[in-house]
């Protein structure tokens, strides 16, 4: 697979503070790739559901206005989303770097980002985690969750000791409703449509997308791939090797 933009990446580096996003299906590892690379690099990684929660919990006027639109089960519209990782990237822990997770997922979002990024001093990149279907499908579909204390399984990564007992509690393993095959299907059939075309808006924005292709690796080489990408594109990156 090829990378995209990527006779940009090949340029002289800016000296600029990377700001990341990470982007994928659902199973690519985004949230785990995510914490990888903050022990890495230092940077905050910023998920929307985290950001949500903690607007609500801090009971902010933003996060009051999610929780009413959320409690009438309606989407946050993108403006509010917007609005609210606008305010995160403003703090200071971002002024080096970050990396949004989950963030933007509609073209709008894509849109507004790209005009947040075109007045300050952030290098964007959106790091594309590429995993073929047949693996996701395998990934998803073979989780099992613990009905009492949340722990996850996998039927052959990860499986308990005892078929469908949690290895923690002893407590029945059961399968999320969003891992069963037919929803699974359906959530990847709106990524196709409904999500990836986020990516093609940010690229006309010149903002660079570089595809790491991950279905066969484990989570930690993929973070070391990432940083290395990164890094060759003019991040300060904690180490330099390039991965094997």
């Amino acid at each position: 697979m090829t990378t995209d933009n990527a006779d940009i990446a090949r340029k002289p580096a800016l000296q600029k503070p990377l700001a990341v996003m990470l982007f994928g299906a659902p199973g690519s590892g985004k949230g785990t790739t995510g914490k990888m690379l903050t022990k890495l690099t230092g940077w905050p990684h910023l998920a929307t559901g985290d950001l949500l929660r903690e607007q609500i919990t801090r009971k902010t006027s933003l996060g009051l206005e999610m929780q009413s639109i959320l409690a009438a089960g309606q989407l946050a519209p993108d403006d509010l989303v917007s609005r609210m990782v606008g305010d995160r990237l403003g703090w200071s822990d971002c002024e080096a770097g970050f990396l949004l997770d989950g963030f933007p997922r509609t073209i709008p979002q894509a849109e507004g980002l790209a005009q947040w990024f075109s007045g300050r001093n952030f290098r964007p990149v959106l790091i594309h985690l590429w995993v073929e279907y047949n693996e996701i499908l395998r990934r998803l579909t073979g989780r099992r969750t613990c009905s009492n204390c949340g722990a996850i399984y996998h039927l052959e990564s990860t499986p308990s000791q005892v078929p469908d007992v949690c290895d923690n509690d002893g407590a029945a393993l059961t399968v999320r409703a969003d891992d069963k095959e037919e929803v699974v299907l359906q959530r990847l059939q709106t990524y196709q449509t409904q999500t990836w075309p986020v990516a093609e808006t940010l690229r006309k924005n010149g903002i660079l997308v570089e595809a790491i292709e991950c279905g066969e690796m484990d989570p930690e080489s993929v973070a070391d791939r990432i940083r290395w990408r990164l890094d060759r594109i003019g991040g300060s990156i904690a180490k330099k090797n390039k991965p094997e």
